[in-house]
């Protein structure tokens, strides 16, 4: 019996050789980032938002910009500023003196892949416009809920919380991210690929000319989603998933522990990347590989383990070192 050729593997394979095929592409534009590319597409497949932290300079929006790109999405751009109003991302009612009717104009919330540059430069109000669309894929101005786009997904970046000018996001709308991914200074040698690339005319605003290409669109992703929730998870790994989560608010070193939303969390994204690894079960390493980026900004250290250089990573790092494997 002869291979299944791409055209007629069966729908969630090819969904998952196009999303596989996104490293491919997004490397022609962001070198050396596979775990955050990794990260937005288990997002995407569980209908999650990623928060993308980074010193300034690490190609965050760069990265967003080019995922969008692969995928055929449409995004927007926020720049958040201290003086950035809620209605500047979500929209208000306009007076149309012709008419002398309000018409309702859409913020830039509107669109696939919404990119919250720089989340925690602006005060939380505005902040806090983004909880409605990111939990309930909707906006509600005066009184009317207006649907979202699907698929919707925000894509937020902030600096490090020890940077001047910043609002650290509270645990409210950090509970909202599925995942936070830490986005690195490049090595030696990748800074040097960068280097080289922009001496031979790479414009990070031109990525048609970088050579990216769509390799994936919304149908993929649909096919992908639907396969994901076939993905089969055995009732000793549910209990592996509560143990974790439920060492970390026992833990000596934290105020703030994981929440039940986070431990529900930390089971999708487990599954999603099963599924992306090619299995239709879920595994304890399943688990392990996304507990950082999913649980590391859903806990809060205590002072004093801070002033001690223990860090929300660590405290993890240990807590999956103790807590029992299911065999």
């Amino acid at each position: 019996m002869s291979a299944p050729t791409p055209e007629t593997a069966p729908p969630s394979d090819r969904a998952r050789a196009s999303l596989e095929a996104l490293r491919t592409e997004i490397a022609k534009a962001v070198v050396g980032q596979d775990p955050a590319v990794t990260g937005l597409v288990v997002a995407l497949l569980c209908r999650g938002h990623v928060l993308l932290e980074g010193v300034p300079g690490v190609a965050k929006t760069l990265l967003v910009r080019a995922l969008a790109a692969t995928l055929q999405l449409d995004t927007k751009r926020v720049q958040f500023t201290p003086d950035l109003m809620p209605s500047d991302v979500t929209g208000s009612l306009v007076y149309d003196a012709r008419t002398a009717e309000f018409s309702f104009q859409p913020g830039p919330v509107f669109t696939h892949l919404l990119l919250a540059d720089e989340i925690n430069r602006t005060p939380p109000k505005t902040q806090a416009s983004l909880l409605e669309a990111m939990e309930e894929r909707q906006v509600t101005v005066d009184g009317t809920p207006r649907a979202l786009p699907d698929p919707f997904m925000v894509a937020a970046t902030q600096n490090p919380v020890e940077y001047e000018g910043t609002y650290p996001l509270p645990e409210a709308q950090l509970d909202r991210f599925l995942l936070k991914l830490t986005v690195p200074l490049p090595s030696r040698e990748d800074e040097i690929h960068v280097l080289t690339r922009h001496a031979e005319g790479f414009d990070p605003r031109d990525l048609k000319a970088a050579g990216v290409r769509p390799v994936a669109g919304p149908a993929d992703l649909e096919a992908a989603r639907a396969a994901v929730a076939e993905v089969t998870v055995s009732p000793e790994i549910a209990g592996y998933v509560v143990d974790i989560c439920r060492a970390t608010r026992e833990s000596p070193s934290l105020t703030l522990g994981v929440s039940p939303r986070g431990a529900t969390a930390l089971l999708s994204a487990a599954r999603a990347w099963a599924w992306l690894t090619g299995r239709d079960y879920v595994t304890p390493d399943d688990v392990k590989a996304l507990a950082l980026p999913t649980l590391r900004h859903r806990v809060h250290l205590r002072p004093e383990a801070e002033m001690e250089g223990v860090s929300a990573d660590s405290v993890i790092h240990s807590i999956l070192a103790h807590v029992p494997v299911p065999r």
